[in-house]
């Protein structure tokens, strides 16, 4: 089995969701390099730097985490890293008629390629950075799901 694990995401941005999965892949891979995407269909409000920053910064306290922006497709950076671990947050069953459409794509892509989906902790299930902007948008209190640097650059960046 790989030492090293993938996993790509947006990360617009980075909440506790993303750090508990990250937590919990470092239980299983010695090793976890989160891979930021740089583009996405999605409309970002960080740019790749900024978010790379941020997750750099969100994980700073942890061992064995690298943090790299990509473009391109998720399987080529799996064979530049020479790993074929992809991880993935599985939040509600909404999300996994998708994410099980992505692995078998990937697999398709790069027949070696294994996705492994993982769990949040239950009181970071329902976060997602689409809805998290949302009710940051709206004033909400957003300091028990993201780290408090990240609540002050969606704060600032709103703001603008």
């Amino acid at each position: 089995m790989s030492k090293l694990a993938i996993y790509p995401g947006t990360f617009d941005p980075i909440t506790y969701g993303h750090l508990d999965i990250i937590e919990r892949t470092l239980r299983i891979f010695p090793q976890v390099i989160v891979v930021v995407a740089q583009t996405s269909r999605k409309k970002l409000l960080f740019d790749v730097d900024e978010r790379v920053a941020m997750v750099r910064q969100a994980t700073k306290g942890l061992r064995g985490v690298r943090v790299e922006a990509f473009s391109g497709l998720v399987v080529d950076v799996a064979k530049k890293y020479k790993t074929n671990i992809l991880i993935r947050g599985l939040r509600m069953v909404s999300d996994f008629e998708y994410e099980f459409q992505m692995a078998l794509t990937n697999r398709r892509l790069a027949g070696n390629i294994e996705t492994v989906f993982l769990m949040p902790s239950e009181k970071h299930s329902f976060i997602s950075s689409t809805l998290l902007k949302e009710v940051a948008h709206l004033g909400a209190d957003i300091s028990t799901l993201v780290p408090k640097f990240v609540e002050k650059n969606l704060r600032a960046k709103l703001t603008l």
